[in-house]
């Protein structure tokens, strides 16, 4: 299967090199505004056709699966322009700057059966999969409780600071935390209170959510552009804990019972992490599905909704909305 990737930056570079580490795919097209800059990243990974513009790669019929690697603010606009040429998308988190934008172009992929999903490796890595394993099976009891933190030190970063780049912890590094609680605890959500911290720009530099469920459990999540944080999730039930180092992509999982027993899970050898999220898209698409199981776009509206509220109740809109 032939990936084309639109946009050349940092992200774009992992991808490129788990997928050229991969069976099954060939990278076949890269894209960035500066043809230059494309050819310069075409060479470095053994693309073998460079554009200098995205409409040119989202016309290229030779391309069976789209990546959109450029700034959140423009995941709507460069997903589109593939979907409406008759492209597969995978386009990273946050799929998109609110809820209308996912919205719409979902029901194009469903119009026009296009596959469309959502970059998050999260919910493709395995050891996401352990930790349902673990809750399900009981060893730490009637669970409760969970927290997850994400944090680095990105205030210098661009698009993390601008608002017209849709920037701001939530959209970059809080969307981590809310998939890890909807991950672990579902849904069916009764509140949702919060608080933020905002730069000179009016974005959030770091928040906190609580996410209170109709079945009595508690997500507190954290999110920081400010400062690195341990990038922990712990869920805790009446016979002990679960221990999940690094939100972001798993390191392994501590299980820790109330009598002192630990017992610990490893993170299966991987390319990058990313490999999973192609996987998906590549047997979606052979399967003639515009969605995966691992991330459907009823869980991409779903958070996107969370976080149109969280940013409704903060005051924050992006001026492009």
């Amino acid at each position: 299967m032939n990936i084309g990737i639109i946009g050349a930056g940092n992200i774009a570079r992992k991808m490129a090199y788990t997928v050229n580490n991969m069976d099954g795919v060939t990278l076949a097209a890269i894209a960035s505004r500066s043809l230059e800059k494309a050819q310069e990243f075409a060479r470095e990974f053994s693309i073998p056709t460079a554009y200098g513009s995205y409409e040119e790669l989202a016309c290229d019929s030779s391309v069976d699966l789209v990546y959109v690697a450029t700034p959140h603010s423009h995941h709507y606009a460069h997903a589109k322009l593939c979907l409406e040429n008759g492209r597969n998308v995978l386009c990273e988190k946050a799929f998109t700057a609110n809820a209308k934008q996912a919205r719409e172009l979902i029901e194009i992929s469903h119009t026009k059966g296009l596959y469309l999903g959502e970059a998050i490796w999260t919910r493709y890595l395995p050891m996401r999969f352990k930790l349902d394993e673990l809750i399900s099976s009981g060893v730490i009891g009637k669970v409760s409780y969970l927290t997850a933190n994400l944090g680095y030190a990105l205030g210098d970063v661009e698009r993390m600071v601008k608002p017209e780049l849709a920037g701001g912890a939530l959209l970059d590094l809080g969307v981590y935390a809310i998939n890890f609680a909807l991950m672990t605890f579902g849904n069916d959500i009764k509140d949702i209170r919060s608080s933020c911290v905002k730069n000179e720009n009016g974005v959030d530099l770091h928040n906190s959510v609580i996410i209170d469920y109709a079945d009595g459990k508690t997500a507190l999540l954290h999110s920081n552009m400010t400062s690195n944080t341990d990038r922990r999730g712990m869920v805790y039930g009446d016979k002990g804990r679960i221990e999940f180092d690094n939100i972001n992509n798993c390191e392994g999982i501590k299980v820790i019972l109330n009598d002192g027993t630990v017992t610990e899970y490893r993170t299966p050898q991987q390319i990058s992490g990313f490999e999973y999220q192609v996987s998906a898209s590549v047997k979606a698409i052979a399967e003639g599905r515009t969605e995966c199981d691992e991330m459907p776009h009823t869980e991409i509206l779903r958070v996107m909704e969370i976080m149109d509220g969280l940013r409704a109740e903060w005051g924050i809109r992006y001026p492009f909305e």
